[in-house]
């Protein structure tokens, strides 16, 4: 599947370059980190996609997650058609906010009660504000290669798209909004202590992915999770899980159902709107009791609670609560897929390492052992992980143009996709 094949694509991209930023409307999808141009996508069904210029591939982006049942799932399309038919927004109140609410509350024990929103940047911005508000603090704690959303207190060495394009930080961020942020290496307890002792009763929370992403695919060291658990509950801060990604993907409760840890609050994404905008975020109803119109923490949006998005996300929760197998097949033809590639990169003396919590996972072009934060991450090769991704674009296989952001399988992905996958990469590396 020659690269020359795209070129409906590529007129498409240079027109939509004239009246949209590098043609884009969210930076990675330029594929400049890859070093070609982005294939414009115009359908999809089940493990695959198509481009405008009829290219068939074989997705491991998967829309950054959220299509965990794979793309046109019938149920979620039907759920969508309905709720469309019946009016797509009206800014009011609706029955099946409540209903998705109780979903989320009953697959995740930490959460009492939660608040939708649009988008995971409004999700975890405003998570942090109600932490800030209830422990009357100002400073926060994130890590290294931790993406966060783009609100402008978080855009501190933030990972994902950030780091794919090379830099810091983000133009436009005044020092000020950002010199309460504490940015730390991920997996390392001794530089959350430091903070701490050095800003006594000064730190209202603490805001991690108990699985990063946006690094690549970067597990927790075991016990790193229990002891961010501990450390802010001994300091009376609120601990955060942005599981924007991770939320119903690594389990039905998340990452912490997976490690049994249970933080303040929750921020979720993705998979609760499968695959429209939505965020959302939740915890304790003490802490979710200073929201607005409750409480003196304000936030509100136009589109919360949409009921496309509330009934795509509905309608997704509860097949995956119905059909729990799902998960040990994820996990199983994961691990397949993973290890079939790092073989074939083996036998051909490619330097690569993996990271795979589930069905989440990153092939790191550099020896082992895999990363473990963002200086690890950072020493990957990504100019081989830049010929990598466009021989596998050519074989059929559509991978996120970064070395710096995870890939998802879908249960839509079959034995005979897992197999395809690991051919094109022996090809590839060949």
């Amino acid at each position: 599947m020659p690269s020359k094949n795209r070129e409906r694509s590529r007129q498409l991209h240079a027109r939509a370059s004239k009246v949209i930023p590098g043609g884009v409307n969210s930076p990675v999808r330029a594929f400049k980190a890859v070093g070609c141009d982005p294939p414009y996508i115009v359908r999809g069904s089940g493990s695959r996609i198509w481009d405008a210029d009829g290219q068939e591939y074989i997705d491991y982006v998967g829309s950054w997650g959220p299509l965990i049942l794979g793309h046109a799932f019938p149920a979620l399309v039907e759920a969508v058609e309905k709720a469309n038919r019946d009016g797509a927004s009206f800014g009011a109140c609706t029955p099946v906010e409540a209903e998705i609410a109780e979903e989320v509350i009953a697959a995740f024990p930490s959460i009492e009660k939660v608040r939708f929103v649009s988008s995971g940047t409004e999700a975890t911005m405003s998570a942090i504000r109600l932490a800030r508000a209830f422990t009357n603090r100002k400073y926060i704690v994130k890590f290294e290669g931790c993406y966060h959303g783009h609100a402008d207190s978080l855009l501190v060495k933030a990972g994902s798209g950030v780091a794919t394009l090379g830099i810091p930080g983000s133009a436009g961020v005044l020092p000020e909004q950002a010199e309460f942020t504490l940015a730390l290496p991920y997996n390392n307890q001794r530089a959350v202590e430091e903070a701490f002792a050095k800003f006594p009763g000064q730190i209202a929370c603490v805001i991690v992915e108990p699985v990063v992403g946006n690094m690549g695919c970067v597990p927790p060291r075991e016990g790193y999770l229990k002891f961010l658990r501990t450390i802010t509950a001994e300091h009376d801060a609120v601990l955060i899980f942005d599981e924007v990604m991770t939320g119903f993907r690594l389990a039905f409760g998340g990452a912490q159902e997976l490690y049994k840890i249970k933080p303040d609050l929750t921020t979720l994404g993705k998979i609760i709107g499968g695959g429209l905008p939505v965020g959302a975020y939740g915890g304790r109803i003490e802490i979710m009791d200073m929201v607005a119109p409750v409480g003196p923490v304000y936030q509100a949006g136009t589109l919360s609670g949409n009921p496309l998005a509330m009934s795509a996300g509905l309608a997704t929760l509860r097949y995956l609560r119905t059909h729990p197998e799902i998960y040990k097949q994820l996990d199983q033809r994961s691990l397949a897929l993973v290890e079939g590639v790092l073989q074939q990169a083996k036998e051909r003396d490619v330097p690569l390492s993996a990271n795979r919590v589930g069905s989440m996972f990153t092939w790191f072009f550099q020896p082992g052992p895999a990363p473990h934060d963002w200086d690890t991450a950072a020493k990957s090769d990504t100019q081989a992980f830049a010929k990598f991704h466009r021989a596998m674009l050519d074989h059929g296989i559509y991978l996120p143009p970064s070395q710096f952001e995870a890939m998802f399988l879908s249960a839509a992905h079959s034995e005979e996709d897992i197999q395809r996958t690991i051919e094109a990469a022996k090809r590839a590396f060949a």
